[in-house]
């Protein structure tokens, strides 16, 4: 691609040298910019498209970083990132040691707040605009949320507590009726209404609170959109703006098939067509099996319901919903709503199977304590993307999830070693449990290229509660791991001259643990290595040590997992090379 304004802006002060009638041709090459470097190494595509022409005039118009511009989850912020310094590393987006794909204070001082969990923006910009007026500060503060993020409840106090101040915020309201999945609920349908001229001005419920609203106008016309920044620059107090995009506009495919283009993978920048490869012979994924199971499931017992909050696609929860439409309910950016809607459907006796994203259950830890293992309700909590998810980096990593589920009372913790166990701690969930239970599983493929054919017959088999199994005997040291980090030990193990000196254990349950197994082993073995995907303070093998105090054991112990730092970005392979917990690291570890 030829470039001939992009490639002479380093920054928004370049930007704004501009005249305003080249700003669409700005947004034409910054468009092509993001396609051909996305195309080739993967990324979120359809949201950054969707915002070009805002991300160009909020830099013109607004004097960044002097005034703070705040996005929302961040999966749009690519063109801020190329405006702001960061065009010649553009490439290295997502890559270890390249730049972060959501926006992060350390990386430069554009990015004003880090982000990559949604509905954070309207608090963070009002904090930071009432903070400006306390120190006699003079500046604009902008909160770019979507139509999907605003319905959380979050973005709702946020703009409850703004409504009764006079800080200096805009709220950009940028809907384009989709989150990852299309967006869902009541406020969906307000917007809809709103933008349909159906909605009568006077029933405008950001007028109600108190905010100076604008819009809806059409988020792709770069004039329009200036002329109204530059208007809302001069109103005092809160303002809200509403806008309509469309989401991987530019793009005719991405703007046909919005969910798939959310995150599409390689693709032919020119045609946009997918490089597809083929799965006839991979292992399936670990969120289809879930999704696939529970339809099986589903089709024997009436009160087996599905719930996840926006993630239909990302969980295959998709599945059970084109089943059982009235047994599977997305609801949206909500993941506290999604825990005590679980609990509430669980004390009439359904059989509840609440999936959430590991990293996004850390937003309702509180209704997880409080709603669900307080009153000791057997909530099935699928918690997909485990361990580290790779690319997207910190905020995604679903490493906390078995220390701060452990201490929870009344908790049961089942980490699968592969997918036939994923099967069938989940038909064993379904049969009734006297507890909550929270299965975790990672991100992508298993290893049983065999289970795709497997699957179809649904064998299933009751597993045994808090029972650890024997995976290899040993004779010196016993290496304890959970869940599927545990293969790597296998494929240590396969490839070490004199692996008799070490067993091998799986504890798929973290709680409760298997007692009666771990006397024999601290009574067998002269040393003991625990191995977890998950953060070793507070984790499965702070757990094995706790054992081993509490019952003077006194061998030595070593734990493996996840250091007491967070964990950027790069592939999921070189970040267990990081961790030291990959294929390679355990050999060496285990030939010592």
């Amino acid at each position: 691609m030829k470039s001939n304004l992009l490639s002479h802006i380093n920054n928004p002060t370049d930007l704004r040298k501009l005249d305003v009638a080249q700003l669409p041709q700005l947004a034409k090459e910054l468009r092509e910019f993001i396609i051909d470097v996305v195309s080739v190494r993967e990324g979120h595509l359809g949201a950054s498209l969707g915002v070009i022409e805002l991300t160009i005039a909020l830099h013109y118009v607004f004097n960044t970083p002097e005034d703070l511009l705040v996005w929302d989850v961040g999966h749009q912020a690519y063109g801020h990132k190329i405006l702001t310094e960061r065009r010649t590393q553009f490439d290295t987006n997502r890559q270890l040691g390249g730049i972060s794909g959501f926006p992060k204070r350390s990386e430069s001082e554009y990015d004003t707040f880090g982000v990559g969990h949604s509905s954070t923006s309207i608090s963070a910009a009002l904090g930071m605009a009432i903070a400006s007026q306390l120190k006699g500060e003079n500046k604009h503060h902008v909160a770019v949320i979507g139509d999907a993020s605003i319905a959380s409840g979050m973005a709702f106090e946020g703009l409850n507590h703004a409504g009764v101040t006079d800080a200096n915020l805009l709220v950009i309201l940028n809907d384009n009726a989709i989150g990852i999945d299309p967006s869902v609920g009541a406020l969906k349908n307000y917007l809809t209404a709103v933008k349909e001229g159906k909605n009568p001005k006077q029933n405008n419920m950001i007028k109600s609170l108190n905010f100076d609203y604008s819009g809806p106008i059409d988020g792709h016309d770069i004039n329009l959109l200036i002329n109204e920044l530059q208007r809302l620059q001069k109103v005092k107090g809160p303002k809200f703006l509403h806008i309509i995009t469309t989401k991987g506009k530019g793009l005719q495919l991405a703007e046909e098939d919005q969910v798939k283009y959310h995150a599409p993978g390689k693709f032919d920048a020119i045609t946009g067509e997918i490089h597809v490869k083929s799965e006839e012979h991979l292992p399936m994924k670990f969120q289809d099996v879930f999704g696939l199971t529970l339809v099986e499931l589903a089709k024997n017992n009436p009160k087996i319901i599905g719930i996840t909050p926006a993630m239909p696609s990302g969980s295959s929860m998709k599945f059970m919903m084109e089943a059982f439409p009235d047994r599977a309910f997305d609801v949206g950016i909500a993941e506290q709503h999604a825990v005590t809607l679980s609990a509430g459907m669980a004390t009439q006796g359904m059989v509840v199977f609440c999936n959430i994203y590991s990293t996004f259950l850390q937003r309702a830890y509180d209704q997880v304590i409080h709603d669900v293992a307080l009153q000791n309700l057997p909530v099935i909590f699928c918690l997909d993307r485990a361990g580290l998810v790779g690319e997207d980096g910190a905020t995604h990593h679903g490493v906390f999830d078995l220390a701060y589920l452990r201490c929870i009372p009344n908790m049961l913790i089942y980490a699968p070693k592969d997918e036939f166990a994923l099967q069938n701690i989940l038909y064993t969930a379904s049969l009734g449990l006297n507890h909550p239970i929270a299965i975790r599983y990672p991100r992508g493929r298993g290893n049983l290229v065999d289970f795709r054919m497997q699957l179809a017959d649904f064998r299933f088999q009751k597993i045994e509660i808090g029972k650890a199994e024997l995976l290899k005997d040993g004779t010196t040291i016993a290496v304890l791991s959970t869940g599927f980090i545990g293969n790597n030990v296998t494929l240590a193990l396969s490839e070490l001259h004199n692996p008799e000196t070490i067993a091998h254990y799986d504890f798929g349950f973290v709680k409760p643990l298997d007692e009666k197994t771990l006397h024999l082993i601290f009574q067998k073995y002269k040393k003991v290595i625990t191995i977890e995907d998950g953060v070793i303070k507070g984790g499965f093998g702070s757990a094995i040590v706790e054992f081993a105090m509490e019952n003077n054991y006194h061998l030595p112990i070593q734990t493996l997992g996840i250091p007491d730092a967070f964990i950027e970005h790069g592939t999921v392979n070189e970040l267990q090379q990081m961790c030291k917990i990959d294929v390679k690291s355990l050999v060496n570890l285990f030939s010592i």
